[in-house]
């Protein structure tokens, strides 16, 4: 039986590569995932040892904010830290790595505009370029900078601008633009270029001045003498720490940092494994049709093998075997296809704004092992049911002409599906409106959407009539007979078709998904923006949430008949978190909507505006006292003068910080330079105005109201972008099912096409028919798809309305996919209607 069924396959592989596709698609998504996460994070792994390679300690300031920036180390430590017994030599240096206000070092082209992604960071670093032993980066081009005025900045970036070596090259930072001279080009190790960002490098004093560090270091490298090991030197050198300062061994700090990358990249991971997964439940669809329609074809040749004495066990076993070769040829392919697919991945990131370092692509036994076994499983998975089907034929069934396999219960069936139909709705409303925390709710929902696919899809052959009666309607009017005939057709078999269009219905149930949450996003955002904001002109930096100098707001307050409303941002720590602090000043409530249920919006001197949810959580209320320890290390106690009630959008999209107070007190008590947000500009002076005060500086730009709002509404575009392609997979794995349905049917109506010939019908006609069949089918899984897809999205909106989500219908968007689902119709009959029509009329007659 094993020799019989592996020959069966060969017989029929072109069937079991269309099967195998499926397969190989998920498979492949899976596999590239690992490869692209892996890579990345052995590509900072290689930074990071790179960077400590010669560093035996590492001194930084302990981080007043959790995850905000460390604080900087008086210089005076540097001497303390050389005059340690068991150091053989010590450099500072400054790290500007966009962790903060004023963190941020722009490379600035000769047309003004900052060089490189605008999502990506700007990182700069100061050097003592004497110590080359801390020096992590090697030169490629000329030479490092020696003094003020010089600047050497990535190959990566350099390649990609095509810079020159002793070109002027302009640098923003805390300040107006200033130019600078190029005097070499840099790989950071071996690397190129950390992903997208760009990278400066200058001495120690010329970034200490860019940033307003003063005299101060971000952090102190350490070498041990001879025989000292980093341990030791590391115990040595916290005896003679001042308090908020850290030492750790360069190992450690490369560890920490990895650990931190790892972490980022794991969700990258989760994000990206979970349309893999889709892919191949999609997958699993096919497999289960094509298998099924398999059988139901071989009848005869599975009953003669019952006449000749095999056995029900040996039958299902040759089915299985079937099932489980082409899962085991699939997840091979689907894993040499990852391999490469993760560079595709990569360039989609890019394309998209989301740019990261990269090395020698990784594959790990973990990647293969995990590939492989989710792909034959799925499959085997998808082939019990046809398997357990192909036992039921009766030996005798091989002398009948016409035989069919034996249904199941109908009755069973139907229990089983409104089982599943009555357990995925209470999973659904329990997730929806129970009122349960996010996280319980997301997981509910999801696996009660889990269970309503597999529900409707038990129940779609019974909706299959009435579907295609309504969308074959066009077929019959304006296709003739062929498209008579092919309405027919798709309801000829309504598990079939079903099955066929259930597959595609998943990936357009959620494309639909995704187009109405985002749809409900762009207008609430658009509308809490509306709302809170009525200043003629808002300038932001360029990707509109890095904050911009103090010195912009200077510059526009400056402008004839300008009145500029600076809001300065920074992190602080409250009851041991951390928490975002607004400074507003005076009069900000004439272009800044606070809204404190009739209290006053401006806090005075000691006092906070805090926002309503944040209050709730740590029991405060107006007059309630409370300390804030600012990002400099300064404890600002406040009290509260009002309570802020905030759209809920603005957990998405948060307009303002936490905690308001007055901006003065705020200048005193955070870093200084401090930042601005946003500037909120009114008066008589038109943006254009506004825009000419902007040309000394970089990375900020002047939009109108309505603008400023498009364009921040437009942020939520880049991520709904990148589901629309990922969930494409799945469209593209629905679409071989469509192919394989149609090429199955074509087989099995071989005969019957070849009397439609013989009685007349032309081969334009045949694949015609084809053709309308696999439209009448693709628009059966968007009648399924899309309104289950707004049904979902309604539940998921009704679960998260607390955290800013609202229902909006995009009908714009599901039209676009009721064509595609045309053109997907189309696309999948090319291939089986050229085959019907180039059938032997002849042979047809005679097929059996």
């Amino acid at each position: 039986m094993t020799r019989v069924a592996l020959k069966g396959l060969w017989l029929r592989r072109g069937r079991a590569v269309l099967t195998a596709l499926a397969v190989v698609l998920g498979v492949a998504m899976v596999c590239g995932t690992y490869v692209l996460t892996d890579t990345i994070s052995k590509a900072f792994d290689s930074i990071f040892t790179t960077g400590a390679a010669k560093t035996s300690a590492v001194v930084t300031g302990r981080s007043v904010v959790p995850g905000a920036a460390d604080r900087p180390l008086p210089a005076s430590l540097l001497q303390r830290v050389r005059g340690v017994d068991g150091v053989s030599a010590a450099a500072g240096s400054i790290q500007a790595s966009g962790d903060g206000p004023n963190t941020q070092i722009r490379l600035v082209g000769a047309d003004g505009k900052t060089l490189g992604n605008p999502n990506a960071p700007k990182l700069g670093f100061g050097l003592d370029f004497r110590q080359a032993r801390f020096n992590p980066f090697t030169v490629s081009r000329g030479r490092f900078p020696r003094g003020d005025g010089e600047v050497v900045v990535d190959k990566g970036t350099a390649d990609k601008e095509k810079l020159r070596v002793g070109q002027s090259l302009g640098i923003a930072a805390s300040g107006p633009t200033r130019r600078f001279t190029l005097v070499g080009v840099a790989r950071y190790g071996k690397v190129d270029s950390l992903g997208g960002a760009t990278i400066g490098l200058f001495t120690v004093g010329t970034a200490q001045g860019l940033l307003g560090r003063g005299d101060r270091f971000d952090q102190i490298d350490v070498a041990a003498a001879p025989g000292v090991t980093p341990k030791a030197l590391v115990t040595r050198l916290d005896a003679v720490m001042p308090k908020g300062a850290f030492v750790r061994t360069g190992k450690q700090q490369a560890a920490e940092n990895s650990a931190d990358v790892k972490d980022a990249t794991q969700f990258i991971q989760w994000f990206l494994l979970a349309f893999g997964f889709i892919a191949l439940a999609v997958g699993a669809f096919v497999i289960y049709n094509t298998l099924s329609i398999t059988v139901a074809q071989r009848i005869r040749e599975l009953a003669t093998l019952r006449a000749l004495g095999a056995s029900r066990r040996q039958v299902r076993r040759s089915v299985l075997l079937e099932g489980l070769a082409i899962g085991v040829l699939a997840s091979a392919i689907g894993l040499v296809a990852g391999y490469f697919l993760a560079k595709g991945l990569s360039s989609v990131f890019v394309a998209l704004g989301i740019d990261l370092p990269k090395t020698s692509e990784v594959l790990k036994t973990r990647t293969v092992v995990v590939s492989l076994l989710l792909g034959i499983v799925v499959t085997l998975i998808a082939s019990i049911v046809p398997a357990r089907r192909a036992t039921r034929i009766a030996p005798v069934a091989a002398m009948q002409e016409g035989a069919t396999l034996p249904r199941g219960s109908r009755s069973r069936a139907a229990a089983v599906s409104v089982t599943a139909l009555v357990v995925a709705l209470a999973l659904l409303g329990v997730g929806a409106f129970a009122g349960l925390a996010v996280g319980t709710s997301l997981a509910l929902l999801g696996i009660g959407v889990i269970a309503l696919f597999v529900a409707v899809g038990l129940l779609a052959d019974r909706l299959v009539r009435p579907i295609a009666a309504f969308v074959g309607r066009p077929a019959r009017r304006l296709g003739g007979a062929a498209g008579r005939l092919a309405g027919d057709n798709a309801t000829r078999n309504p598990a079939r078709t079903a099955r066929t269009a259930a597959a595609l219905m998943i990936g357009l149930a959620l494309i639909t998904v995704v187009a109405t949450l985002g749809q409900g996003l762009r207008s609430s955002d658009r509308q809490s923006l509306s709302d809170a904001v009525s200043a003629r002109t808002v300038v932001t930096s360029e990707n509109g949430f890095d904050p911009v100098p103090a010195a912009v707001g200077r510059a526009v307050a400056a402008v004839p008949g300008a009145r500029a409303y600076p809001i300065r941002h920074d992190q602080g720590r409250a009851f041991g978190k951390a928490v975002t602090v607004d400074g507003l000043p005076p009069r900000a409530g004439d272009v800044l909507k606070v809204d404190t249920g009739g209290r006053p919006a401006q806090p005075g001197p000691g006092q906070a505006i805090v926002e309503r949810g944040y209050a709730d959580k740590h029991d405060l209320e107006i007059g309630s006292a409370f300390t804030i320890t600012t990002s400099a290390g300064k404890a600002l106690p406040l009290r509260v003068s009002a309570l802020q009630e905030r759209n809920p959008i603005q957990k998405i999209d948060p307009l303002l910080a936490r905690v308001l107070i007055d901006q003065r007190g705020f200048d005193r008590a955070f870093p200084s330079p401090p930042s601005d947000q946003y500037v909120l500009v009114d008066g008589s002076a038109s943006r254009a105005d506004v825009s000419g005060a902007l040309r000394r500086f970089t990375d900020v730009k002047a939009y109108t109201r309505a603008a400023w709002i498009d364009e921040r509404v437009a942020g939520f575009n880049t991520l709904l972008n990148l589901f629309y392609v990922l969930l494409a997979l799945s469209i593209v794995v629905s679409l071989f099912g469509m192919v394989n349905t149609l090429v199955l049917s074509v087989f099995e109506r071989t005969r019957e096409i070849g009397m439609l010939r013989a009685v007349g019908m032309s081969r334009r006609q045949v694949r015609r028919m084809v053709r309308h069949e696999s439209i009448i089918t693709a628009l059966i899984g968007a009648a399924l798809g899309l309104p289950l897809g707004l049904a979902l999205a309604g539940l998921l909106s009704a679960a998260l309305a607390d955290e800013g989500l609202s229902f909006s219908v995009p009908v714009g968007a599901l039209i676009v996919f009721a064509v595609v689902a045309v053109i997907a119709g189309v696309l999948a009959a090319i291939v089986p209607a050229r085959r019907a029509a180039k059938l032997d009329v002849l042979r047809a007659l005679q097929y059996e």
